[in-house]
């Protein structure tokens, strides 16, 4: 399998894996940024599947997930509808998504280190930075689920964004 295929297959495992969360999840907002996670696995779908073939790469619109993240936080803070807490087995199912994103970020940094395509390199080095933003938002996912009250009036909540990621 070339790295073109295995990326498909990661972004299409990735997708499904998401899009099987939103539909379990009884958050309503974790449910959309579920969704949203599962949307941007498509797109980067898309782009492997169109640098496989050779063709341009889409211009598909990118969402900043720590953004729109924060928005859902927000607005479910607003409402006060803050769940006292989550079960257990949530947080092994948010930390498996963990697992995906990590191992996507490892795989397409390693490969675009080794691909001669220059726009290849770099929609793979874009795409693994999106992977280690996603990352990161499932690691304060994880955290919001630990301790709801807690987690949606601290600083990590405050502080979501894109972070200090190293190309």
């Amino acid at each position: 399998m070339n790295p073109y295929e295995y990326a498909m297959s990661i972004e299409k495992e990735g997708e499904i894996y998401y899009r099987d969360l939103a539909k379990e999840c009884s958050d309503e907002g974790l449910a959309k940024i579920f969704t949203m996670l599962a949307d941007e696995e498509a797109k980067h779908y898309a782009d492997f599947e169109a640098m496989s073939q050779n063709a341009n790469l889409a211009e598909l619109p990118r969402v900043d997930v720590f953004k729109e993240a924060k928005k859902i936080f927000e607005a479910l803070k607003e409402s006060g509808n803050i769940p006292e807490s989550f079960p257990e087995d949530q947080i092994t199912l948010y930390r498996n998504a963990l697992k995906l994103e990590e191992k996507s970020y490892d795989f397409y940094t390693q490969k675009a280190n080794a691909l001669e395509n220059i726009s290849h390199k770099d929609a793979f080095l874009r795409i693994a930075k999106e992977e280690w933003e996603h990352a990161r938002l499932i690691e304060g996912i994880i955290q919001y689920i630990t301790y709801p009250q807690r987690w949606i009036e601290s600083a990590e909540f405050h502080a979501l964004s894109s972070g200090s990621y190293e190309d």
